[in-house]
């Protein structure tokens, strides 16, 4: 069974979508064993304690510097012996001491096609924005492993959304969510859990 520690923000909406792929099956051989929001205030936190999901708040604001606080979330995710670390909004810069820990054990969800509208500055709607400014017709998102670049890790999985005349940066964020992140973040966390993944030269090969 892995063990997953999901890593969260804000709403925790890409929580809820690998809490019920759990549920209904779509998620087999793996189990949340934490969910850790770096804002006492996501919603998230409820999110999972309705589900019965043991959660916590580890604050850069509850510490007197940024190595402090490096050090507890690490610390935390340690002590829930966490096989697999899931990043679902995390609006958090992962210190380099945890991804050389957790080398291709990290998994993150972006709202884009990588390469494209990603790195650094490039989160939530900003993503969107600069989407609809540049014109194109099809955007999507991809579930990649973290390393110690921005949005640079080894792709696992990408799904394609159209972009309709009319969208609004809130608009397609929405259909991005629902047609593409919620579909591929659970796929890509059964993929891994059924070790049907593997990182070979910077690549993702399918077993």
């Amino acid at each position: 069974m892995l063990k997953v520690a999901v890593l969260v923000s804000g709403g925790g909406t890409n929580l809820q979508a690998i809490i019920d792929s759990m549920a209904n099956g779509k998620i087999t051989n793996a189990e949340i064993v934490t969910v850790i929001s770096n804002n006492k205030n996501a919603f998230a936190l409820e999110r999972a304690q309705k589900a019965g999901i043991p959660a916590k708040c580890v604050s850069p604001r509850d510490f007197e510097n940024r190595e402090q606080f490096h050090q507890a979330l690490l610390a935390a995710v340690e002590e829930s012996e966490a096989d697999l670390v899931v990043l679902a909004g995390f609006l958090v810069v992962i210190p380099s001491g945890m991804i050389a820990k957790y080398k291709n054990r990290i998994i993150n969800v972006h709202p884009s096609l990588i390469p494209s509208f990603c790195g650094t500055g490039y989160y939530g709607l900003k993503v969107h924005e600069a989407a609809l400014a540049r014109g194109v017709r099809v955007s999507g998102a991809t579930v990649h492993f973290v390393d110690e670049g921005t949005d640079t890790g080894p792709i696992i999985l990408q799904k394609a959304v159209e972009v309709l005349d009319g969208d609004t940066p809130q608009i397609l964020q929405k259909r991005i969510m629902e047609r593409a992140e919620w579909v591929i973040l659970p796929m890509a966390i059964d993929l891994i859990a059924n070790g049907k993944v593997e990182v070979k030269d910077g690549k993702v090969i399918s077993k």
